[in-house]
């Protein structure tokens, strides 16, 4: 299964790109990025057999375990790809929250967009770690 951020705004070179690219290419699933412009236009549709995350503060927070829990299910019903939807600073429009197959959030407070794609990219490696019994789940 593809694991697919789709992020509103330019990472540049930065600190927080480099820890989305140390951890990204550590997943041994298929990973991709796509960046979009801070505004205007709207995400791009997605497959018919994929699911859509969207990252927001009012979302549901999951544990690591949790999250492998929910990408094994996704993977083993045939989906071929997660998107996680990354907004710009105002976050979401509505449409998007409501079309969602999950709302995620990291916790009551709230992060800049470029620090939660760094976060999105650690967990889906600890999620897929732990999918592969490896043991940085525990090492971190």
């Amino acid at each position: 299964m593809l694991l697919h951020i789709v992020a509103r705004g330019k990472i540049g070179r930065s600190p927080e790109a480099e820890l989305v690219e140390r951890y990204l290419k550590r997943i041994s699933w298929a990973t991709k990025l796509t960046e979009l412009s801070d505004r205007g236009g709207k995400f791009p549709d997605a497959p018919g057999d994929s699911v859509t995350v969207v990252l927001d503060e009012r979302g549901k927070a999951l544990s690591s375990m949790e999250l492998a829990k929910t990408l094994e299910r996704w993977r083993d019903g045939g989906k071929r790809e997660a998107r996680f939807l990354i907004g710009a600073a105002d976050g979401h429009a509505e449409a998007e929250r409501d079309n969602a197959d999950l709302l995620l959030s990291f916790g009551p407070a709230t992060w800049p967009h470029m620090l939660a794609r760094a976060m999105l990219a650690e967990q889906l490696f600890r999620a897929t770690s732990i999918l592969a019994n490896h043991p940085y789940h525990r090492e971190g």
